[in-house]
């Protein structure tokens, strides 16, 4: 057996995974690299482990007994659990529990075996950023040595890209963040459903008409008025889809790269994944799902008849000019059999990507051992931004424009609070806006209907946010019949759910800042006075935590609370506060000359050179207040009783 050769393997994600078992899969490479004949069975070598790291020194020339099995019939061979030899560990077993790497810290690094001679072998880990000087000095040291390394492109490879499923809650952009990094990449695009197949992910013979001549029973070709006559026939074809469409897609950019250059990036997008039966759908094609850590497929999988015509037609002509470095990694030619249809391979350059709702998952629950071969990127529910700026979107209602961000961070609120579920909440794209506007049309069909339906169908609300005064705010009570007799949404029920949330709003002014009004209709002042409740308002300065008594009204608290705060510190951030009564800020710099004469119950109260008005809802000065705090950066907190 030659020595004096050494291997270099980037890690896989299970071979760092402790929910995959303890099995350490070798790929055919591996075989050509121990010279292990076919016939052969289990087989067993040890490694010596070589420490590249100060850390590591206690465990220098441990004993590591790589057992392997038999070949498989994907041509690799698995190496067992436990090492039969007392003192030995199994590979898997010493990365983890020995070495203590993770799949999360230490997933681009890297380990190699060097076979010194036909009865040494040693082990080496190689964190990432040691790899190059690792291969520097075995050339150096070893000029005759036979190196099996990464590639730079290899090793640039990031794995966690290569299948990845993001998921959340619906309507928080998954879509939107996939459309937007594939921008001006090559993508092709499906979605699953259940009634999807292998043959509609795939690809399958289907019927097709085409257009041939009529002839006559001696076979000649009917003329008529100098054309030939032609009938429609019903023809067989094998029709490519998006998988096939995608696979050959990337071979192609393949063959339009030179040597040594990167393919062109493939994307196979499949929209909620989850809801058809993923173990169905993929068929066979799961094994090509595991990639080894050059990005291509560990195991690839011969083709159908049917698929190995269809590729082979595909595929024509074309050559690869890289083929040399890919029949390496496999050691052995795996091209020719790719370019000829009898086998699948993923290549490096075939990204697929998927999306999820979490509220989905009970359609067709996905197995761990699929789950095992896809990264997961969970996007959480935050507000809509473009370019780091908000979106804004808005609820019309009534002619006013509710916040719609903020109705989304209130509802899952409330969704938390009934249902301690976050799969039921809202993202900030569940509504489509149209120029920044959700109409309350739209409100009703698709929020309201989802959580009616979805939601809170079968529980007891306890909540005021669904009463209308005295009775249940159902879902039939958001609609009416009108004149013409046409269902139309009741937009007052809307604004009233809406301001049982506490969403504020404002009149819809058109551009002008001077007919800015009201946020929200407030309650006359004699009735602010006579709402009386205990409020505790902590706001976290060294040795002040406020607390304030069951005698103090709303508004009381929220002075006491600008006092804390610093009025100084306040008067340099009104400006930016947005809420206004009557037209005038709620705190203000400017005296306020036509407040107090109004029948809307306003006045104003003076506090140093802040003029601050009076009568609003105590849910306004709170959210004041959490503006302020987000101004200045306090760390303030409110609770009401």
């Amino acid at each position: 057996m030659a020595s004096n050769k050494l291997k270099v393997q980037a890690f896989r994600a299970n071979d760092l995974d402790e929910s995959t078992g303890k099995q350490f899969e070798l790929g055919s490479s591996w075989c050509e690299f121990f010279e292990i004949d076919d016939s052969v069975g289990d087989i067993s070598f040890t490694l010596s482990f070589k420490p590249l790291i100060k850390a590591h020194e206690t465990l220098k020339d441990r004993q590591i007994e790589l057992k392997l099995s038999g070949l498989t019939p994907r041509r690799d061979r698995k190496a067992y659990a436990n090492g039969s030899n007392s003192g030995h560990s199994a590979i898997k077993e010493f990365f983890l529990n020995e070495l203590k790497l993770t799949l999360k810290d230490n997933s681009s690094d890297y380990f190699a075996i060097y076979k010194a001679s036909e009865f040494d072998f040693y082990l080496y880990y190689i964190p990432k950023l040691l790899h190059d000087n690792f291969i520097k000095l075995f050339e150096s040291i070893a000029p005759n040595v036979t190196i099996h390394k990464l590639s730079e492109n290899e090793r640039n490879y990031n794995k966690n890209l290569q299948q990845v499923i993001y998921f959340g809650a619906p309507g928080t952009g998954k879509s939107f963040e996939i459309n937007r990094i594939t921008k001006n990449k090559q993508v092709i695009r499906t979605t699953f459903h259940p009634d999807s197949d292998y043959s509609t992910f795939v690809g399958a013979y289907k019927p097709t008409s085409i257009e041939i001549p009529v002839r006559d029973v001696t076979g000649k070709v009917i003329v008529e008025n100098g054309k030939q006559v032609t009938e429609n026939r019903i023809v067989y074809e094998f029709v490519e889809q998006a998988f096939l469409q995608a696979y050959i897609k990337a071979w192609n950019a393949y063959a339009e790269a030179t040597e040594g250059e990167k393919a062109e990036e493939q994307y196979l997008v499949i929209e909620e994944i989850n809801r058809g039966n993923c173990a169905q759908i993929f068929g066979d094609l799961f094994q090509l799902l595991d990639r080894n850590g050059y990005g291509f497929s560990e195991y690839p999988i011969s083709a159908d008849k049917d698929m190995k015509k269809q590729l082979a037609k595909a595929f024509k002509g074309m050559a690869i000019a890289d083929a040399e470095r890919i029949n390496q990694i496999y050691g052995k030619d795996i091209v020719s059999k790719v370019l000829s249809g009898e086998i699948l391979l993923l290549p490096d350059n075939l990204f697929i990507w998927a999306t999820m709702n979490t509220s989905d998952q009970s359609l067709f629950p996905i197995d761990s051992a699929f789950k095992r071969r896809w990264d997961w990127k969970y996007i959480p529910i935050c507000e809509g931004k473009e370019n780091g700026v908000s979106l804004g979107w808005k609820i019309k209602v009534n002619g006013k424009l509710f916040d719609w961000w903020q109705f989304v961070e209130k509802i899952n609120a409330e969704i938390n609070e009934l249902t301690k579920s976050e799969d039921k909440k809202l993202g900030y794209f569940f509504c489509k806006a149209q120029d920044g506007i959700i109409t309350a049309e739209t409100f009703v069909s698709k929020v309201v209907f989802y959580l009616w339906n979805d939601v809170f169908k079968d529980m007891a609300f306890g909540s005021d946010i669904f009463m209308d005064g005295e009775n249940e705010l159902t879902f039939n009570s958001f609609y009416a019949m009108s004149s013409n007799e046409k269902t139309v949404v009741k937009e007052d029920k809307v604004e009233v759910f809406l301001q049982n949330l506490g969403v504020v709003y404002d009149l819809e002014t058109g551009n002008s800042d001077d007919n800015k009004q009201d946020l929200e209709e407030e309650a006359t002042d004699e009735t602010a006075k006579s709402q009386r409740r205990e409020t505790i308002i902590s706001i976290q300065l060294p040795g002040n935590p406020l607390i304030l008594s069951s005698d103090s009204t709303q508004f009381d608290a929220f002075v006491k609370a600008l006092r804390i705060i610093g009025i100084e510190k306040i008067k340099s951030i009104s400006s930016t506060l947005k809420y206004k009564r009557l037209g005038y800020p709620v705190i203000s710099t400017q005296k306020y000359d036509g407040i107090v004469n109004n029948d809307k119950g306003y006045s104003y109260y003076q506090e140093g050179d802040l003029y601050i008005v009076k009568g609003c809802k105590s849910y306004t000065y709170i959210r004041i207040l959490e503006d302020i705090d987000k101004l200045l950066n306090i760390g303030l907190s409110v609770e009401t009783k």
